[in-house]
């Protein structure tokens, strides 16, 4: 928990004198012009999409039928990986990608994307033995031999290597039983904060010129013929109608794609995606400084590897002072609006994570918080009953289907969106009959990202004791909005503007929830707690907490009380934090002068 008081006053800034410009939510303006592109679907593929669009000089408006990055994408286990699993498959052309990625993401986003260790105990003198990882190790380093050109020193990645056993016995007492050979220790990336990268790719895009929406669902097309020339879009906060016109229509999205091609008439051939819940864990942390691979007790097939474990790697990693871990992944054959995980899949996961690591003796208690997801699949194996997950994006213009206008974006991976982003765009291009200006976002910092020397630039700021912060405090407005930490800073009023006993921590939150409303568009207190903010990604913030970000809100859109409890018990009734944490709060909004209890939250 943070804490912390002012040092010395500080200037009140008025809304007017923020001069950065921010995302702003004007439906109606989007029915005054014809697009180049329109996006379907506010995920990390459709954020890539709309900035590489933005970026390349084409009118661009997106709209999302939720909150930005509130489905799919916000579940994820936070490693960009460079994939190394890939050499199973002999898949040399999708690791280059992957790596190329892992690199482009680190340098335009470095407050967010920030080195891995990643430690798997080896067993045996097979495919899980030092042997074979000591090639597989070798061949990623060749494979991956420019990973840190021209890369802040902060962002490089060491070379691969194996330990021995009293080594891994050190590192790992608790994992490392009688037939453990030894390690192998590698490096990938992680995200910090995997809501707030889709959000650093749309404000970039908004400050290019595109035009985006949450909370406006697609309800239908305007079609010539085979044609599609726009959609019709319902603001789901209001339940006004209206019509957006483009001359290319991109849909990306994700688990709902079937559905939004459904409304076009005559619709495509219903194929795929087939999907997959996917859930991943926090808890309480196992490990401290390693990511760490622990082989699932579960029998599995990857039906085109080269080479088969027989079994699937859970991770465990490092994050905010926790462990996150996963992936479990089920078929799914429903609606992906009635997408839930349940308490029975969570505790067969947390089985199956304690017979992996004994040692872990989790608890459903452990668990502060549930991600849940859903992801593409090309099947089910009929022998193993293993989820066989999709492995190449789809990129379908439907012109072989006689239609027009229309593209349709399955992306697989989180790490990859934005090079998918950069073959959509290809292709929108090409179909318009045009040579396409070169893509610039693999280099082009992204909002946040202007950081060529991330720990220079760390210490620096914190040095500043900027407004009297802390450093715990700095440190965590760097991480999460990088070079950009001042336009949140601009909101925060001087203390004694502020009801007695409130906390820096709570003048902080306060400054990040004026923020999010007016630059990144929150609408609900669910975007603050989840999406704008990480103060409820990693575990339940606190009662006190909620109600406080509450008031804040409803003091600055208008809320009667009423619409506060309804926006607490929204987020009570759909979240998944401890078991605990699972009973109706029957909460009462208190005074906001009451409020003393800090933002829970890890240091970096």
């Amino acid at each position: 928990m943070r804490h912390g008081t002012f040092g010395h006053q500080v200037a009140v800034r008025s809304n007017r004198d923020i001069m950065v410009p921010g995302m702003q939510r004007n439906l109606g303006t989007m029915t005054e012009k014809v697009y180049d592109v329109l996006v379907i679907g506010g995920g990390i593929h459709g954020a890539c999409i709309a900035w590489e669009a933005a970026l390349r000089g084409l009118s661009v408006a997106l709209v999302e039928k939720a909150d930005f990055c509130s489905a799919t994408s916000a579940n994820s286990l936070k490693i960009i990986h460079g994939g190394l699993r890939y050499l199973q498959h002999a898949d040399f052309k999708r690791m280059r990608e992957s790596i190329g990625e892992r690199r482009n993401l680190m340098r335009i986003a470095p407050h967010l994307i920030h080195p891995l260790p990643i430690l798997f105990p080896t067993r045996g003198h097979g495919l899980q033995g030092r042997e074979v990882m000591t090639v597989a190790l070798a061949l990623n380093d060749l494979i991956s031999s420019d990973r840190n050109r021209q890369m802040d020193p902060q962002k490089h990645l060491p070379r691969g290597r194996t330990i021995s056993r009293k080594t891994c016995q050190e590192l790992l007492p608790d994992l490392c039983d009688g037939d453990v050979t030894g390690g192998a220790i590698f490096y990938d990336a992680q995200v910090y904060n995997s809501e707030r990268l889709p959000l650093a790719f749309l404000r970039s895009a908004a400050h290019a010129g595109a035009d985006l929406a949450n909370y406006a669902e697609v309800v239908g097309f305007l079609q010539q013929q085979q044609r599609l020339v726009g959609a019709t879009v319902r603001d789901r906060l209001s339940g006004a109608e209206i019509d957006i016109r483009a001359r290319m229509i991109v849909n990306t999205a994700g688990p709902w794609v079937r559905q939004v091609l459904g409304q076009v008439q005559p619709g495509p051939a219903p194929t795929g995606p087939y999907l997959a819940k996917a859930i991943n864990l926090v808890t309480r942390p196992l490990f401290h400084t390693y990511a760490v691979g622990l082989a699932s007790r579960k029998n599995f097939r990857d039906s085109d590897a080269v080479i088969n474990k027989g079994s699937r790697l859970l991770f465990t990693a490092p994050w905010r002072g926790y462990s996150m871990i996963g992936t479990e992944y089920i078929a799914y054959h429903g609606n992906p609006d009635d997408f839930v995980v349940t308490e029975t899949e969570i505790r067969n996961f947390i089985d199956e994570i304690n017979q992996a690591y004994p040692a872990a003796r989790l608890e459903r208690s452990d668990v502060s918080f549930v991600q849940g997801g859903l992801v593409p699949i090309s099947g089910v194996d009929p022998r193993t009953g293993s989820v066989q997950l999709t492995k190449h994006f789809t990129i379908d213009d439907h012109q072989h289907e006689g239609l027009h206008g229309l593209i349709s974006v399955v992306g697989v991976k989180y790490t990859t969106a934005r090079y998918v982003a950069e073959k959509v765009i290809d292709k929108v291009f090409a179909m318009r009959g045009q040579q396409s200006p070169p893509s610039r976002s693999a280099v082009m910092p992204l909002y946040g990202g202007h950081i060529e020397d991330f720990e220079g630039f760390l210490q620096a700021t914190v040095r500043k004791q900027s407004h009297g912060l802390k450093e715990n405090i700095v440190r965590q407005l760097v991480y999460s909005y990088g070079s950009a930490y001042p336009d949140v800073l601009r909101y925060l009023e001087q203390p004694d503007a502020l009801p007695p006993g409130i906390s820096a921590e709570m003048a902080v939150l306060r400054a990040e929830t004026l923020h999010g409303i007016h630059m990144e568009m929150a609408q609900k207190l669910a975007d603050i707690v989840f999406r704008r903010t990480e103060l409820g990604t990693a575990g339940h913030p606190g009662d006190q907490t909620l109600h406080f970000v509450a008031e804040v809100m409803g003091a600055e859109l208008g809320w009667s009380r009423a619409h506060m409890e309804q926006e607490l018990q929204e987020i009570y009734d759909n979240t998944i934090w401890t078991a605990e944490n699972r009973h109706d709060h029957g909460s009462t909004l208190a005074d906001p002068a009451l409020q003393q209890v800090g933002v829970e939250t890890a240091q970096v």
